[in-house]
């Protein structure tokens, strides 16, 4: 499990195209401290497994399911990234809930800066919106954010100048593709309260 604090902004080093996945090189001086054979590492909100590492880089192969309903497969060299390890038992929960499972891809609509803050509207893929209330929470590329505004097949989040130093947030833009997952527990709740109507 991850809370969408991003660690770090780290960088694809290398990316071999295999006949249906992709094994990716990425460097990340702070994720691969410790890092060891079968661990957890969120990039861009996937949860992938670290399957080496050398020095301040890891490799992580992403299957076809993944590619399919993440943004990974535009990644290319040069890439930067949001990295995370998963959070640890007795931590501070700084952010929310992440699993690091891709609900979908949506694309960055709009970009309004002020003075000390950006708006940022972004594109829901069909089917979320209603998983995503006003002041709730939503993870965007693996960042923990809360919602601000609630539409149809949209919504927006406010950026606070942290975030745009030190996330892909900072440097995207309109049109670029975005992971998203919403809030599991809005999720768990929609099933349990369609079983228990099918049941009555």
């Amino acid at each position: 499990m991850f809370t969408g604090i991003v660690e770090e902004l780290g960088e694809v080093t290398a990316v071999e195209t295999l006949d249906d996945a992709c094994r990716f090189r990425l460097r990340g001086p702070a994720v691969t401290e410790g890092a060891r054979h079968g661990d957890s590492i969120a990039v861009n909100g996937v949860c992938l497994t670290v399957v080496d590492h050398e020095g301040d880089e890891f490799t992580a192969d992403v299957m076809a399911e993944t590619l399919h309903r993440s943004s990974l497969g535009a990644l290319a060299v040069g890439s930067r990234v949001n990295l995370e390890r998963p959070t640890a038992v007795g931590a501070r929960l700084g952010g929310h809930i992440v699993q690091g499972h891709v609900d979908g891809t949506g694309e960055i609509l709009e970009r309004k800066p002020s003075e000390h803050w950006e708006l940022v509207k972004i594109s829901l893929p069909a089917g979320l919106a209603r998983y995503v209330v006003e002041k709730g929470s939503i993870t965007v590329d693996g960042i923990s954010l809360t919602v601000v505004d609630a539409g149809p097949d949209f919504f927006t989040v406010s950026l606070i100048p942290t975030t745009l130093a030190l996330t892909t947030l900072g440097i995207k833009r309109p049109g670029d593709p975005v992971n998203v997952e919403v809030d599991v527990v809005a999720k768990y709740v929609e099933r349990l309260l369609g079983t228990q109507g099918g049941t009555r």
